[in-house]
């Protein structure tokens, strides 16, 4: 079994499926070499519907080279509108052409500015605004550049072909950016907060640092490692050596300096001053680590992915689902027991039934047989339980369970090399793309 880049496997993904080497190559030469456009399943109201029922314009907008929030914060300020006014169903990465759904509150078509980069066409209305999760999943086009073996991509597709059973399949992990593409501590920060060890978790963000951040950054990070070993920590020079730009540790450093720096709640009333969706992102990336640990040890022991055994928890398909599409419902589960694993089985062969593992929280319960003994070594490991996550305020979680595969609907032209394939909402692009060019995730 190969073993993964060493940056991976500090995110808890130790292994690929495909043994041979990669394409090699490089994504994103120019960002129409990647290309995303989401699979909608929203049916809205026609434009001219009225607005007194339905006072929320769905527009359908393609950018070139815009981070998402960033397209919402230049719209609003275009209409002259509170950003507040702007929803979205999924956030998509800056270096790409992306195609998805944008609604804004009370306003019309004739009010949609003209921006660079950026084409608008009005969808129709609706009665609410949008909601993070309102897709199906997304449509991927991706170029390789300059592939250094472009011939191996016929093994590695063999290889998924082997491992989903027939259909180009891969083990449903959570990618390195959902740990911070230059500098993974998301899920190091999010262990500590669970184990409540709150100034652990601060110095985790505000110091730690990573050789791939600017000097000064690291520098500054030193600082604050330096000052908090010390007998009588000087936040204040913590907080002077911390660049302008990183304003969420200065937020953090601010606090101590305020409180004293002394106390365990000094410490909790730090992290709680960065913004309420960070706070969840910390815990929900320890829960990524955890699930990606969990998928490590269930490939090392040549546990199926693509079919229950006994023990293992299923989730069932998503009967909305776009046609060509198998979309995991994780509200409805079922526990296989042993003399359920063939009926299931056949499920699973026709995408009705998908094996599941926890994004562990409080109301998580854990699988049984050997997948269960595998989810509870690994939190035993991280020195986590369900409970554990009965946190205060926005760190608190009740967990669910994610499928453990995803399959890719992938086609492959060779001149240039392009990857066309399409996922379910929250599953990473580039669990398929790491198998393909086995590279630094960092540059995936």
């Amino acid at each position: 079994m190969r073993e993964a880049h060493a940056l991976e496997r500090q995110v808890g993904i130790d292994h690929y499926v495909s043994d041979g080497p990669g394409v090699g190559g490089r994504l994103r030469a120019d960002p129409a070499d990647f290309r995303v456009r989401e699979l909608e399943i929203l049916d809205p109201e026609p434009l001219d519907a009225d607005v007194g029922s339905y006072p929320v314009l769905l527009v359908r907008a393609t950018l070139t080279g815009w981070d998402t929030n960033d397209f919402a914060g230049a719209l609003s300020d275009a209409m002259g509108i509170s950003r507040e006014r702007v929803s979205w169903a999924g956030t998509k990465d800056k270096r790409a052409v992306t195609t998805q759904l944008f609604s804004i509150r009370d306003a019309e078509a004739a009010d949609l500015p003209d921006l660079s980069g950026v084409n608008i066409e009005p969808v129709g209305r609706l009665g609410r605004d949008l909601e993070f999760g309102d897709l199906a999943g997304n449509a991927f086009e991706i170029r390789i550049s300059d592939p250094e073996r472009p011939e191996a991509v016929e093994d590695v597709t063999a290889d998924l072909r082997a491992f989903g059973n027939g259909s180009v399949a891969v083990p449903n992990v959570f990618g390195h950016q959902r740990f911070g593409s230059q500098r993974p501590v998301t899920h190091e920060v999010g262990l500590c907060v669970v184990r409540e060890e709150w100034r652990e978790a601060v110095l985790a963000y505000a110091g730690n640092p990573a050789e791939t951040e600017p000097e000064r950054t690291q520098e500054a990070r030193e600082t604050v490692d330096a000052v908090a070993a010390s007998a009588d920590p000087d936040w204040q020079a913590a907080l002077d050596a911390m660049p302008g730009h990183l304003g969420y540790e200065r937020s953090m450093l601010h606090t101590l300096v305020e409180n004293g720096g002394s106390d365990p709640e000094d410490f909790r009333a730090a992290l709680e001053t960065v913004p309420w969706n960070l706070q969840r992102l910390f815990v929900n990336a320890a829960q990524s680590y955890a699930f990606n640990q969990i998928l490590s040890e269930r490939l090392r022991r040549g546990l199926p992915f693509d079919r229950p055994v006994a023990g293992d928890v299923v989730c069932f398909s998503d009967a909305d689902a776009p046609e060509g599409l198998s979309l995991p419902d994780t509200d409805r589960l079922q526990r296989v027991d042993e003399g359920r694993v063939d009926v299931v089985t056949r499920h699973c062969e026709r995408g009705r039934a998908f094996v599941t593992a926890p994004l562990v929280g409080t109301e998580t319960e854990l699988a049984d047989g050997e997948p269960g003994e595998i989810e509870r070594d690994v939190l035993a490991d991280l020195g986590l339980s369900p409970d554990d996550f009965d946190l205060p305020g926005n760190f608190d979680s009740s967990g669910t369970r994610r499928a453990i595969l995803v399959e890719a609907n992938l086609t492959v032209e060779r001149d240039p090399l392009t990857l066309s394939f399409s996922l379910p909402r929250g599953s990473y692009a580039t669990a398929v793309l790491r198998e393909y060019l086995k590279v630094d995730p960092r540059n995936l």
